[in-house]
């Protein structure tokens, strides 16, 4: 690094070697540079609901905001008004009960778990067991920290499961967490209560903690799963959720982690040490979020997807490219035509000549190298116009 014409040795940590830019960090500059030149790309490619909240949830916000003690800092546990509500949001859901007071902590999205969760349980040099294809920040945060990454396949003939005879055959030693997402991202295999009993025989079997990670369990699915469900998951288990997806607040940074008082005790020594809890007004407005009525979550995450998941399957079918029309979740995951070498040789075609962008699936890890994903974050008429501009160009 030069400064003035002098020369300073200041060189970035080791760990950043480990890592790339993220796929989405980088690609979103060279989008943004062609909408510059006047392209009008149709993004189809990242998981960002374009949905508001539900109205008392906004005018939640809106009220705690007027407040004029409402703008200090919070507790990194949360409020009791939040912990109670996602308490409430297990029970009525998934028919789990949590003692709001140890066995929830709420986070700051999903991602931050992921942080403070690895660095709660596993030393550098431990071993992290993580899906393949999977999300890429359960590898990517795993190497900042300085452990191993090990690969884990899931199985495209049973639906995105975990291949177990794979798993038993691994050598286990120093594996301290493993990974999973279901219903899955980015493949849409739906949770099973069989996959989850088994992954629970699997932790205790191996002294290995099961971290589930469940934002999806709302989305085209009318039947939602959690890990906690199975008679001693919570004593080595540990599920994530996220309002990102379910309540259409990504921005919000609002997700929780439920597990056992232990655990949890744990993960808040790192978080207390790392963060502070959010906004108190954004707290209480997603405590209300979780009161909304079964015909909300119906139109919001069931009836608009399906619309534009119709359109989606319409575009997966004009670049010929096949997929399980069983997979639930707001993508649609789609094996690539044999004439292409790989997923990015196809869309980087569809982004330059029909001005879409969409997802080459290699960034989930090698089994998702010839797949690509569909975003249903877009309006339906941009849906539909971006089918329409695939359709005039021949693939």
């Amino acid at each position: 690094m030069k400064l003035d014409n002098k020369h300073i040795d200041i060189r970035p940590a080791d760990r950043l070697s480990q890592v790339s830019e993220y796929y989405f960090s980088r690609k979103l500059k060279e989008v943004a540079e062609l909408n510059r030149q006047g392209f009008d790309i149709i993004s189809l490619a990242i998981g960002s609901p374009d949905m508001p909240p539900s109205p008392q949830t906004i005018h939640r916000l809106c009220e705690v905001a007027q407040q004029p003690g409402a703008h200090g800092y919070q507790p990194t546990m949360g409020t009791p008004e939040l912990r109670e509500a996602m308490a409430y949001f297990y029970k009525r859901w998934y028919d789990v009960s949590l003692d709001p007071k140890t066995e929830i902590l709420p986070l700051i999205g999903s991602k931050e778990g992921i942080l403070h969760v690895t660095l709660a349980f596993a030393n550098p040099g431990d071993k992290v067991l993580v899906p393949n294809p999977g999300y890429p920040t359960y590898t990517s945060l795993s190497k900042l920290l300085g452990t191993q990454v090990v690969n884990y396949d899931l199985r495209e003939d049973d639906g995105w499961q975990p291949d177990f005879e794979q798993l038993e055959s691994m050598d286990l030693l120093g594996v301290k967490l493993m990974w999973t997402n279901y219903p899955n991202m980015p493949t849409g295999g739906a949770a099973r209560r069989e996959t989850y009993e088994r992954l629970v025989r699997f932790a205790k079997e191996h002294s290995i903690v099961v971290v589930n990670d469940n934002p999806y369990s709302f989305i085209l699915n009318e039947q939602p799963l959690s890990l906690l469900q199975v008679d001693g998951a919570k004593d080595c288990c540990i599920e994530f959720n996220s309002m990102s997806k379910s309540h259409n607040m990504p921005g919000w940074r609002v997700g929780l982690c439920a597990t056992n008082s232990t655990f949890i005790s744990w993960i808040l020594k790192v978080k207390s040490n790392i963060d502070s809890g959010t906004f108190r007004g954004i707290q209480l407005a997603a405590a209300e979020a979780y009161h909304n009525d079964d015909e909300w979550h119906r139109m919001a995450n069931v009836d608009t997807y399906r619309r534009r998941r119709a359109l989606a399957e319409q575009i997966m079918t004009t670049l010929g490219c096949s997929f399980d029309p069983a997979q639930v979740g707001m993508f649609l995951w789609g094996r690539i035509p044999d004439r292409y070498a790989n997923a990015e040789e196809l869309t980087e075609r569809v982004l330059h000549e029909a001005r879409v962008f969409i997802t080459p699936g290699f960034i989930f890890g090698s089994r998702g190298e010839r797949y690509i994903r569909i975003s249903l974050c877009a309006k339906d008429e941009k849906i539909a116009e971006a089918k329409e501009r695939i359709m005039n160009v021949e693939f």
